[in-house]
Order: C-alpha cells, then structure tokens, then sequence
C-alpha cells in the first residue's frame, strides 16, 4: 500500500510539470520560475544566455535538436531551477563560456571570485524576444 502511495506522489509530481509546461508560451513571454526551466545554452559570440524552449520558440533551435553555433549547450542539470542554481559567464580567450553553480555555495562564491559574472534571471532570454516576467520567489536578497 505505501509503494502505490509514493507513485501516486510522483505521478502528482509529474502532472503538475506538464501542465506547467503545458500552460507556458500561449502568447505570453516565457516566464522563468522555481520549477524546473531545462538547458540552458550560451551565444559564445555575444554572451546571451537562454534556455533550449526559448531557442525553439525563437525558432533559432529545432524541436528535436541542440542549437547550432554559435550557441553552445552549458553543461548542468537539465532541469536545473533559476531558483537553485545561478548561471554564470565569463568571457574566455574571446569567447563566453557559461556555467552552472548552485546559489550561495561554496562553489559559486569561488567563481565569483574567480570573475565570472552572474546572469540576472530575467536575463535569460533568446535574442529578439521579450524579457521573461520573473516570478518574486526568483529573487534573492543579499
């Protein structure tokens, strides 16, 4: 009876993903939130970060696919959370490279001091499109 109970939790778990997902673009910017938002990538030319739905929304990234160069894949969880993890740049032999760090870690601190530079949530965004409205659980007092 208690192993029915935890797949029902899941299931529950699952379904409330997939209608969040479900209920984002119709129109609307994407919004970014607590819940799981997915890859993201980097414009190694310009620094621009965004998410692999943003770029297919853009129409930069096919549906099935990785985007192509000059966005690279920035390696991490794939349904890492602007609310738990910071995405971070720095500007490398002429490049951008990104990266992900959990927030107010050890690491982070280290690669902020390191001088990678932070990208504000309401930055992550395809080029051209709208900013992304940022839930208030997003933002972190410091």
């Amino acid at each position: 009876m208690r192993a029915a109970a935890l797949r029902r939790r899941r299931s529950a778990s699952s379904s409330a993903r997939a209608s969040f997902q479900a209920g984002a673009g119709a129109g609307a910017p994407p919004a970014l939130s607590s819940l799981p938002v997915g890859v993201f990538f980097i414009d190694t030319d310009t620094g621009q970060v965004a998410t692999q739905h943003q770029l297919v929304e853009a129409a930069i990234a096919p549906p099935s696919g990785l985007a192509p160069r000059p966005w690279l894949r920035i390696q991490g969880s794939s349904d890492a959370s602007t609310m738990w993890y910071a995405v971070l740049r720095k500007r490398e032999k002429g490049i951008f490279i990104g990266t992900l760090a959990i927030r107010h870690g050890g690491h982070h601190a280290s690669l902020l001091e390191l001088g990678w530079e932070e990208v504000a949530p309401q930055d992550i965004h395809a080029p051209g499109a709208p900013a992304p409205t940022v839930s208030r659980s997003e933002i972190t007092l410091e």
